[in-house]
């Protein structure tokens, strides 16, 4: 007898989860976190977890499209299967080389998932997943295969099963169970079948032709026609129910060459290039349109400085204030949705929570205006990463048919930062400067994710989400300058923590029987980096960045037809200023503005004096201030507050009467309902900001003043929310466990498992069998201190003060006061268990 015994196959999922070394189980609880929350007392909790119907599930949706087909194929295969007829129903008869080599591949990643197991001769499917993906008439399986001959035959009287059984030439049975083994041997027997089908009329053999690729189900009459009863009369289609008939899954197999389906899917589709551009290039670009989103969402919220569009009552923006928006930033209403969504995720913008509530500016926004701008670049295009909130939705109508607004609910969307950062990294795998094609995107994800695709499919406005969240994340990547030109950006890769690729070669010294080109090897996903990481990756993506962008400029160029441009992006005490002394009128690569009475009597409100405006842009202007320019300030300056305006209700005052005469004269002064109070006073029913605007409608420049006489200077008033924090991405499913979190829970399942499975001796009578076990408080306390002398293990029955019951092994180490002070074995540390709450207790076996 040899020294080494074979250990014994699995006869559970909770045995091959027993067998497993900490790695496996790390690499399970990691790509299934939904089974670590909360961490299973043991291994047996482990494996009835993972086979709930929810974590299946989610399972089989993360799966690509190879491994899925596996899945289904196990589902329609014998249960348990071997490896070679799993081979046989994905390769098929004349075996299919690559999916030779990509089969252990995807068996491996199903075994990983704790959604297949066994040794290679005895393959199971977890029971949900087969039930999940096995065909069924109100289901059919993807792989359009019906039921097997032992499942169609199941209701038949045995008379009919026994005159099948003889029209194909077989001797008759003693019972159905064997006339339908006869029948399944027949089918599968791959000569035999060929002979049968020679025999076969051509309009039969076309039916048949019909139904092999699915769905396997057809109609007939009473009375089926000749083609149809030759096939009836032989088991080559049986009744299911009156008028239905199917094609049994052995003859469908015989008829595919043994394919479960028609077209296997081992490799990927590659990504593929749309255009290829010199690297500098593409950085060039992106840093062009990365200064563009700064400076554009700058302009959002220095238009909402005063306080923003009204919120609307169910939340979110009106459909009107978004397009005053789109129209200021001069951009389309869906990009407009996207800048405001991606300020309020990077908490620079929110409501002010007022009785009439606002849009605002969050006080993050003044601290946010202050840092470089690369780094502000990199906080914008962190928190796109991380969104949930999808601003391609807004327009659309939610399940209810509500209309979804921006910055209003119902725009999360849990997948959207996997798929960002999924698009990303596809990206990332091309050489730099080479601009993906967006179809072959698209296919590669429909290749890693079939199943969420055709769960999507059908279901309205969600229908293929995941493909529009990819159409949109690319968009948005290049409007937010993380690509150039559809290539993904030096700082781009860098904000990944991606490297560039490497020119592999085209076979991988993994190992021989690896025979999958490397190109065609499905690439894990780029894994979300660690906190640390991430600071890194930032600050390499700033530093990066940093020297692509313009410099700002801190001069201007006036010209003599009252504009001034700036041929690039200008200092920001330039720019505020500038602001407010002209209007802009276009911009782009250069910015014009343009001087207008309106705009320097603004300055003048202000409180800039005509010497002050002058000096300014003459300290600022490359080119000498125009004559036009200078007159026109000069002049709206002899006029400014000549006319004042205070609070009567309001009143005009002015040492000129003869001016005062002239307003009153003016027709256009009737509405304000002006009277003289005196030589140089007139007064007004209207309010001063009122009569302010009627008398510069009317081509006078007034300026208002305090009650004391004195004129007031006025400064736009920035509005701020309170102190508010950016949205919450909402998390697709329970968070990753880190490597701290999988070490201790690993730790504690199998401690669990120790103390549930540990070899025990026979309990007392008075102990229930395979239950806590039950002793007298008498014989509680004798047998724990006997432990403390001898140093022995412990199995005891606790119950918390929850109420809640468990199993543990202990060492107990010293008994006083009602307590035991026992290293727990199953927790892995010393704890102290009151004696009243321990229910029984009973020593472990000597093995």
């Amino acid at each position: 007898m040899s020294t080494e015994e074979k250990p014994a196959a699995p006869r559970s999922l909770a045995e091959a989860l027993r067998a497993r070394d900490d790695a496996s189980l790390a690499a399970l609880l990691r790509s299934r976190p939904d089974l670590i929350t909360p961490v299973p007392t043991d291994l047996t909790q482990l494996a009835t977890r993972a086979g709930t119907r929810a974590s299946v599930v989610r399972a089989l949706e993360r799966l690509d499209r190879f491994a899925l087909q596996t899945a289904e194929a196990l589902a329609v295969a014998a249960d348990p299967a071997t490896y070679e007829e799993l081979l046989g129903l994905m390769a098929g008869d004349e075996g299919d080389p690559l999916v030779t080599a990509a089969l252990p591949r995807a068996l491996g990643a199903l075994r990983e998932q704790a959604l297949a197991w066994g040794a290679d001769d005895r393959l199971r499917l977890v029971r949900t997943a087969r039930e999940l993906l096995a065909p069924t008439p109100q289901h059919p399986s993807p792989t359009g295969l019906g039921p097997t001959v032992q499942e169609a035959t199941a209701g038949m009287s045995p008379g009919r099963i026994q005159e099948l059984v003889t029209a194909v030439g077989l001797p008759s049975t003693h019972d159905s169970v064997s006339a339908a083994a006869a029948l399944t041997a027949l089918f599968t027997d791959r000569e035999r079948m060929s002979a049968l089908l020679d025999e076969a009329p051509a309009e039969s053999v076309e039916v048949l032709e019909r139904l092999v690729w699915g769905p396997p189900y057809g109609q007939v009459t009473a009375d089926p026609a000749p083609r149809l009863r030759w096939l009836l009369d032989r088991g080559l289609l049986l009744p299911t129910a009156p008028g239905t008939v199917v094609l049994p899954r052995e003859v469908a197999l015989h008829l595919r060459g043994g394919r479960a389906h028609r077209t296997p899917e081992p490799l990927p589709p590659p990504v593929e290039a749309a255009a290829t551009h010199r690297p500098q290039v593409v950085d060039a670009t992106a840093a062009g349109q990365a200064y563009t989103a700064l400076a554009t969402v700058e302009e959002l919220l220095r238009d909402w400085d005063e306080g923003g569009p009204a919120v609307l009552r169910a939340g979110g923006l009106s459909v009107r204030d978004l397009k005053r928006t789109a129209v200021a930033l001069d951009v389309s209403e869906p990009v407009a949705a996207f800048w405001v969504e991606l300020a309020h995720a990077a908490g620079l913008v929110a409501s002010d929570g007022e009785a009439d509530e606002r849009y605002a500016a969050t006080p993050a926004y003044d601290e946010w205006l202050e840092q470089p701008a690369a780094q502000r670049w990199v906080r914008l295009a962190q928190a796109w990463l991380a969104a949930t909130r999808t601003a391609g939705l807004v327009g659309g109508r939610d399940a209810k048919d509500r209309s979804l607004a921006a910055l209003g609910p119902g725009l999360d969307r849990s997948a959207a930062p996997e798929v960002r950062h999924r698009v990303l990294s596809l990206l990332a795998e091309l050489p730099e400067g080479t601009a993906a094609a967006g179809e072959s995107v698209l296919a590669r994800l429909r290749w890693e994710r079939p199943l969420r695709r055709e769960a999507q499919r059908d279901t309205g406005p969600e229908a293929d989400l995941r493909a529009r969240l990819a159409q949109w994340a690319l968009s948005e990547a290049e409007l937010l300058g993380v690509t150039g030109r559809g290539a993904l950006s030096a700082h781009g890769r860098a904000l990944l923590g991606a490297h560039a690729p490497a020119h592999a070669p085209e076979e991988d010294p993994e190992g021989p029987g690896d025979k999958l080109p490397v190109h065609h090897r499905p690439t894990p996903p780029l894994e979300p980096l660690a906190p640390a990481e991430q600071s890194v990756a930032s600050a390499t993506a700033a530093r990066l960045l940093a020297p692509l962008l313009p410099e700002p400029l801190d001069h201007v160029l006036l010209q003599a037809d009252l504009t001034a441009v700036a041929p690039g992006p200008l200092q920001r005490h330039l720019a505020d200023m500038l602001g407010v002394l002209a209007d802009v009128e276009s911009k782009g690569g250069a910015t014009v503005y343009r001087f207008t009475p309106a705009s320097v009597r603004r300055a003048l409100d202000a409180g800039r004096s005509a010497s002050d405006l002058h000096a300014f842009l003459a300290e600022h202007s490359r080119t000498p201030v125009p004559q036009p320019l200078a007159y026109l300030i000069d002049d709206v300056a002899r006029r400014h507050g000549h006319l004042r305006v205070g609070a009567a209700s309001a009143y005009v005052r002015c040492d000129d009467d003869a001016l005062l005469n002239e307003i009153l004269a003016d027709k256009r002064s009737a509405g304000l309902r002006l009277r003289r109070l005196a030589p140089t006073v007139l007064a007004a029913q209207a309010d001063p900001a009122s009569l302010l605007e009627g008398l510069r409608a009317m081509g006078f420049a007034p300026a208002a003043e305090s009650a004391e006489g004195d004129v007031l200077i006025t400064r736009a008033h920035a509005h701020r929310t309170p102190p508010r924090t950016p949205p919450e991405p909402v998390p697709d499913g329970p968070p990753a466990p880190d490597a701290t979190l999988l070490a201790a829970a690993i730790r504690a399942i199998r401690a669990g498992d120790l103390a549930s499975t540990a070899p025990r001796k026979s309990p007392a009578p008075t102990a229930t069998g395979g239950g806590l076990p039950r002793t007298s408080s008498a014989e509680t306390l004798a047998t724990v201190q006997a432990a403390v002398l001898t140093g022995q293990a412990l199995w005891i029955g606790y119950v918390n003060a929850e109420g809640a019951a468990s199993q543990r092994v202990i060492a107990p180490v010293r008994v006083e006061g009602g307590f035991v002070t026992a290293y727990d074995h199953t927790a892995d540390e010393v704890r102290t268990y009151p004696l009243h709450r321990i229910t029984g207790v009973a020593e472990l076996a000597d093995e």
